[in-house]
C-alpha cells in the first residue's frame, strides 16, 4: 500500500509540473518561439525586431546560428546593432543581398538608408500590419504534426526530407566536431513510478552538433556527470534552455520519459 501511496505521489507531481510547464504553452503555433528584439530599435526611432524560429528553423540549424554565427541562447543577449548587420556580422551573414534562400537571394538586413521603410519593416515590425512572405500555415501545411509547441514534429520533417536544413556557410562555419555520436541511453528519473528518460544524442546532434549543449549548457562530458532537477529545467536552465522555447515543451511528458515502467 505505501509504494502504491509513493508511485500516486510522484504522478500527481509530475502533473503538477507538467500543468505548471503547460501554463507558459499557450501562445499560437505561430508565435511559439517568436523572440522580440529591443536592445536599439526604439532608440533608433524603429519598430522592435520580431523574429520567428519556426521559419529559421526550416531553412538553419540550430548550431549553425548559435555556434558558428554566434547568436547568444537566451534572447536580448546578443546585442546586435545595424553595424555589426552591415559587416556581414549576425543576421547580416544570409541577409546581406547575396545569399540564397532556394531560388530567391535574401533581403539585405539594414541600411545606412531608410528610404525604403518596407524593407526595414520586414524585421522591425513590432505591432505592425506587415505583409509576410512565408506564412505558418502554408509553409507548415505537409509537416508531420505534435501535440505542444509549434504543432510540428521537426524531426520526423527533418527526417522525411520536407526540410533540409543547412548547417555550413564557408568562410563562416567552424570544423565540425568527428566524434562518434552515443548510442541513445536511459536516464533513472528522481521520482518513483516515473518512466525512464530515453536520451537520443543523434537526434540533438542533427540538429545542434555537440557544442551546443557542451560545455555551455551540459558542463560534463561525462554522463551523470550534470546533476539537475525538473524544477531547474521549468526555469529554463539545462533542457529547458531549448524545451520550452523553441523545442517542444515540458508539458510533453511522454517524449521524453519514454520506456515503460517495470
Amino acid at each position: 500500500m505505501q509504494k502504491k501511496w509513493g508511485v500516486l505521489v510522484a504522478v500527481i507531481g509530475a502533473v503538477a509540473l507538467a500543468a505548471a510547464a503547460a501554463g507558459a504553452d499557450t501562445k499560437a503555433p505561430a508565435d511559439y518561439g517568436r523572440v522580440v528584439m529591443n536592445n536599439f530599435s526604439t532608440k533608433a526611432g524603429l519598430a522592435p525586431v520580431v523574429f520567428d524560429h519556426w521559419l529559421h528553423r526550416t531553412k538553419y540549424t540550430c548550431r549553425l546560428c548559435h555556434v558558428d554565427i554566434g547568436f547568444g541562447m537566451k534572447a536580448g543577449t546578443t546585442e546586435i546593432k545595424a553595424a555589426d548587420n552591415m559587416k556581414g556580422i549576425y543576421c547580416g551573414v544570409c541577409h546581406n543581398g547575396k545569399a540564397q534562400a532556394g531560388s530567391k537571394a535574401l533581403f539585405t538586413s539594414c541600411s545606412t538608408d531608410r528610404s525604403d521603410m518596407k524593407r526595414c519593416e520586414r524585421c522591425h515590425s513590432q505591432g505592425k500590419s506587415v505583409k509576410k512572405d512565408h506564412e505558418f500555415a502554408s509553409v507548415t501545411a505537409k509537416f508531420p504534426r505534435d501535440k505542444f509547441g509549434n504543432g510540428i514534429e521537426w524531426e520526423k520533417a527533418m527526417e522525411s526530407g520536407l526540410i533540409t536544413p543547412l548547417d555550413h556557410i564557408e568562410g563562416v562555419s567552424l570544423k565540425k566536431s568527428t566524434r562518434p555520436v552515443q548510442q541513445d541511453f536511459a536516464i533513472k528519473p528522481k521520482s518513483a513510478g516515473m518512466a525512464e528518460i530515453i536520451f537520443s544524442h543523434k537526434k540533438h546532434v542533427s540538429w545542434n552538433g555537440c557544442e551546443v549543449c557542451h560545455p555551455d549548457i551540459f558542463a560534463g562530458g561525462k554522463r551523470g556527470s550534470t546533476q539537475y532537477t525538473m524544477k531547474e529545467i521549468n526555469e529554463g536552465k539545462f533542457c529547458g534552455v531549448c524545451h520550452g522555447t523553441v523545442a517542444f515543451p515540458q508539458a510533453d511528458c511522454n517524449r521524453c520519459h519514454s520506456k515503460p515502467v517495470k
